[in-house]
């Protein structure tokens, strides 16, 4: 399958965008593609203006699985040069997202991303269009509820490990997450070469007591904001 090169996404048009998202969703593999998951990077974005530009910072921290010690971490910043069109928020992330994983020493057997994957109109969101450039396993965990027309869900119950499915025309797109009891719950999906119920269960292993965060997607957040405050002063 030939990929796009990001360097071309600012001089994509919409209807470009989404035909290649389409394309690409008939690629998408909802099963497991490992046998363990032995590392895990988390993935977060910030965005600041500067100088009448808009900029963001791409952090990536890689976590072992089994102990949830940080392994590494690298980062990319620059400016955004690819307009603001729902739906399309890849072709905005996606250059500075590969830019810092290319920086990575190591291989993560799984990428989590702070938004989401095929709960998307186009089953294409930020986590499954990268796992195509990535070539790796990925998937959404996002803080907020991708409100997608059709789609139907009830809120989980309040005990630790409840969830409900997010369903639209009788296809499961995402899962609501309950990582701790009486706390607001994550949005989970599959980016690619993933299963839900994987992903599920790997959403409870990495989350700490500290935050209803799984800790990968939850360092990452932290470290986006820590660059953003220095990049800021530059």
């Amino acid at each position: 399958m030939e990929l796009l090169d990001p360097n071309q996404f600012p001089f994509l048009t919409e209807k470009d965008c989404i035909q290649i998202q389409q394309k690409l969703a008939e690629y998408v593999e909802e099963q497991d593609t490992f046998e363990k998951i032995r590392t895990v990077a988390g993935v977060d974005i910030a965005y600041w203006q500067a100088g009448g530009t808009e900029q963001a910072v791409c952090c990536i921290v890689v976590i072992r699985a089994d102990n949830h010690a940080a392994i590494e971490t690298e980062y990319s910043a620059g400016e955004i040069k690819f307009p603001y069109i729902p739906g399309c928020f890849a072709f905005r992330e996606l250059p500075l997202v590969l830019e810092a994983a290319e920086k990575l020493k190591c291989r993560p057997d799984l990428y989590l991303f702070d938004g989401n994957g095929i709960l998307h109109p186009r089953k294409m969101g930020l986590a499954s269009h990268a796992s195509f450039y990535l070539d790796a396993p990925t998937a959404g965990i996002a803080k907020h509820c991708f409100r997608l027309e059709g789609a139907v869900y009830t809120e989980p119950d309040s005990a630790a490990g409840a969830y409900t499915d997010i369903i639209k025309d009788g296809y499961v797109l995402g899962r609501i997450v309950r990582t701790h009891s009486n706390v607001k719950p994550v949005y989970v999906s599959v980016g690619n070469r993933i299963a839900i119920e994987t992903l599920t269960s790997l959403a409870l292993q990495l989350t700490e007591k500290e935050s209803r965060i799984p800790i990968p997607t939850r360092l990452a957040d932290l470290e986006t904001h820590r660059r953003r405050r220095e990049l800021c002063q530059v």
